[in-house]
């Protein structure tokens, strides 16, 4: 096909077979259209490069969309300063298109927050959501009335597996748990581990890496019935009250080799004291490329992380919200999982 020429809906319908309403109802996720026939014209268009005039759709809509991104407080160099990022990225796709993107934030440690949070969005009837849930009942309340407004949200990072949620982005959590034990382990005997958790709200209704732990506990029961797995919570706002809750980890293990997990960002927290205490017989795994946690994978008081890019995961969020509300087009997969980068020491200033 002659490239200088625009591609029309009619050239998407003749090269995939089919007519131009059911390339339509495609385009616009109207009607009863087969999922071979989906799949087929959506490879078409990708390969076209067909472009509906996204702009006049919005003129002729007359509307003015808004798209909230609910996420966690952060400090600079945390890990949701890179889902901070990815809003900015996918502002940049969304404005083109006359559609404002804000961000929402909540204390990730206190479930008045996160409800504040929702119910100012709420408030201001957005026309899609981001969100990334850290309290599950109260994410679940949202979600039905989001559903009851009919307003597409997107989940990142994690999500509510029993929840009709609009997309997925972010890593498959029980797999990623899964991986991250036999990284740990690298199949040699052991008998005891020690999962490092982070303290939460105080009735202990955030727990977003749930699925992640239970990931990595099934693999441990498969391959090391008889491992035992330690549970040590830690203050992530108290270094002296951290630090001593590690040196009674280490004073209730006498075995001077252990094998520590943390399955969030703050691997880097662990880390900090081994490198204190110049401790250098543990094996640590850990997740995500914070500058911290890769300056203590450098020094080799972590051996491995497992990271993602909450960045990217955030724009292929906005993105897919904005298509939706311009095009109304869906993903062509709810759930878009990410890579799972096994990084260390030697391969680790090559990844970003």
């Amino acid at each position: 096909m002659d490239t200088e020429k625009k591609v029309t809906i009619n050239d998407v319908a003749k090269a995939a077979g089919v007519s131009k309403g059911t390339v339509d109802r495609v385009l616009h996720n109207r009607g009863e259209v087969s999922e071979r026939s989906r799949a087929r014209i959506m490879q078409v268009i990708e390969q076209l490069g067909y472009s509906p005039n996204m702009h006049a759709s919005l003129l002729a809509s007359r509307k003015n969309y808004r798209i909230v991104c609910i996420i966690p407080e952060f400090h600079n160099g945390e890990f949701w300063e890179l889902t901070e990022k990815g809003i900015e990225y996918g502002r940049e796709y969304a404005e083109r298109y006359g559609i404002t993107v804000e961000a929402v934030m909540y204390d990730q440690y206190d479930l008045e927050s996160f409800q504040k949070a929702c119910a100012e969005v709420l408030e201001d009837c957005p026309s899609g959501v981001v969100i990334a849930p850290m309290f599950r009942n109260e994410t679940l309340k949202f979600a039905k009335e989001l559903h009851a407004m009919g307003v597409p949200y997107v989940y990142i990072d994690s999500k509510i597996e029993e929840d009709d949620y609009f997309a997925y982005y972010g890593m498959p959590m029980y797999q990623s748990g899964y991986l991250c034990a036999d990284i740990l382990t690298l199949e040699r005997k052991i008998e005891r581990i020690h999962i490092i958790r982070i303290e939460r709200d105080k009735r202990g209704l955030s727990d977003p890496t749930v699925t992640r732990r239970t990931g990595f506990l099934d693999y441990i029961a498969e391959h090391y019935p008889d491992c035992t797995v330690d549970n040590t919570f830690i203050d992530p706002k108290d270094k002296a009250a951290r630090f001593a809750k590690l040196d009674e980890l280490f004073a209730s293990d006498p075995d001077p080799y252990k094998y520590i997990v943390m399955f969030n960002s703050r691997v880097h927290f662990v880390a900090d004291y081994l490198r204190a205490k110049n401790i250098t017989t543990c094996r640590v795994v850990g997740f995500d490329v914070l500058d911290r946690n890769l300056a203590l994978l450098r020094e080799g008081f972590v051996q491995a992380l497992i990271a993602q890019r909450s960045d990217k995961q955030t724009a292929a969020a906005i993105t897919a919200i904005t298509d939706y509300l311009i095009m109304h087009t869906v993903p062509a997969k709810k759930d878009n999982y990410t890579h799972m980068d096994i990084i260390n020491r030697y391969n680790c200033d090559y990844y970003l």
